[in-house]
């Protein structure tokens, strides 16, 4: 059991993949953990508390920083990992899988990120970290991904200007832009043919997510960068 005066970390799509490697990270780290999705299991350890809910309604956002202040007293640090990509030719996105992708990856950044960033305020200090996808900056035409360049692209904009606006309160802000990786998203795809989409011939390991957000967590000089996790593509083919 850690501390009572233990750090904080904030969770979003918590339940499993890189969410679930995340909290045992910060755990590891020696944080508490408001973990949160909309299927997540609860807890019977101490310094973790889940909050079940769908981030892209503002009440989920709601209940969990109340939740993370009530049990915990403080938020430290938030990831916004919660995400949701539809790869699909422009021009057969329907309005559902706008609003889908825009809810969970625009919505659930901002609500969130509003309560937490003011929690952090009030302590003096504290890290917001997105996870994207290098795709918004290096698209790539045999994965047509205009929604998730158009929401994952507007969260790395926005870190960047988090990270300038509340930098003199001591809040940082970064980024973590991925490649593919090996998650239960992609159950029962060829994943020979994904390694192969990357110049390191691999798909990329939660692990290797995960060393990059607690690298970022603690460099305390680092703040307003978008890290590339994605086994070179960012360099290009």
């Amino acid at each position: 059991m850690h501390p009572p005066d233990a750090k904080v970390a904030v969770i979003t799509g918590a339940s499993q993949g890189i969410g679930a490697g995340l909290v045992d990270a910060f755990r590891a780290l020696g944080h508490r953990v408001v973990a949160t999705s909309r299927s997540i299991d609860p807890s019977d350890e101490a310094d973790v508390l889940t909050v079940r809910g769908d981030i892209a309604d503002p009440a989920t956002a709601d209940r969990v920083c109340a939740a993370a202040t009530e049990r915990f007293g403080r938020i430290d640090t938030l990831v916004n990992n919660a995400g949701l990509f539809i790869g699909k030719p422009f021009t057969e996105y329907s309005q559902e899988d706008y609003e889908a992708i825009v809810g969970v990856n625009l919505t659930g950044f901002f609500r969130i990120t509003q309560l937490a960033v003011g929690q952090m305020l009030r302590q003096g200090g504290g890290h917001v970290v997105q996870i994207t996808t290098s795709l918004a900056d290096h698209p790539r035409s045999t994965e047509p991904s205009v929604l998730a360049s158009l929401t994952k692209g507007g969260l790395q904009a926005a870190s960047r200007s988090l990270a300038v606006e509340f930098a003199a309160h001591g809040i940082r802000s970064n980024a973590v832009a991925l490649g593919i990786i090996s998650t239960p998203m992609h159950e029962g795809d060829d994943e020979a043919d994904l390694a192969l989409r990357h110049p390191l011939r691999r798909m990329g390991e939660v692990s290797d997510v995960v060393e990059a957000v607690t690298y970022l967590e603690t460099a305390s000089f680092v703040t307003g960068v978008t890290l590339p996790v994605d086994g070179g593509r960012s360099a290009g083919d």
